[in-house]
């Protein structure tokens, strides 16, 4: 794995955010990572409105990600929040319907510079994520990777990562969701 270290997103961070985003056009065609928000009504108005979104998010603390570093240059992310933060998830309905219980954190997106993927950065991003979600208390954690079968996917379809790479990181499979996802799940102790 490359040398990096991990931040959290903030308005410290947002420079080096900011620029990892533009380099990749906005992400999924101008995104910013707020379509899981609850304001992701305005998503879609313009590249700069979800900029600006993105960024009023981060500077109130209702959004949260782990930075991947290399030097002062973001190269990856991994995006969660609680349920109230971070409601809007693909196959929500289903979701919904089949819930056992709320966890008290989702993470909901991994993206990775194209220049730095299939460098385990991915997993670094998600594991930033686990270790800054386990200084706000830790507990319940659920994502939702994909399940990828032989034929291979386009990065933008794996937006949170796959189900092996979860398992690595001590989640546990809980039920399909979608004709390509799951919900994985793990418990995060708190930090001492």
């Amino acid at each position: 794995m490359i040398s990096h270290t991990i931040r959290p997103l903030s308005a410290e961070t947002w420079d080096a955010f900011e620029a990892l985003v533009e380099r990749h056009n906005g992400v999924f065609g101008g995104c910013w990572c707020i379509y899981f928000t609850p304001d992701c009504a305005e998503r879609g108005q313009s590249y700069e409105g979800n900029r600006a979104l993105k960024r009023k998010l981060i500077e109130t603390g209702q959004n949260h990600a782990s930075l991947v570093m290399i030097g002062d240059e973001a190269v990856a992310w991994a995006e969660y929040g609680t349920p109230d933060e971070l409601p809007n998830i693909h196959h929500g309905k289903q979701y919904r319907a089949e819930a056992d219980l709320i966890p008290d954190y989702r993470v909901t997106c991994i993206f990775v510079d194209k220049r730095h993927r299939k460098k385990g950065l991915a997993k670094a991003a998600l594991q930033g994520a686990l270790d800054q979600i386990a200084t706000h208390g830790g507990g319940i954690v659920e994502g939702y990777p994909h399940e990828i079968g032989e034929k291979r996917m386009n990065n933008s379809f794996v937006y949170n990562g796959t189900r092996t790479m979860y398992e690595e990181a001590g989640f546990e499979f809980i039920r399909p969701k979608g004709l390509r996802n799951t919900v994985m799940r793990r418990t995060v102790a708190a930090a001492t």
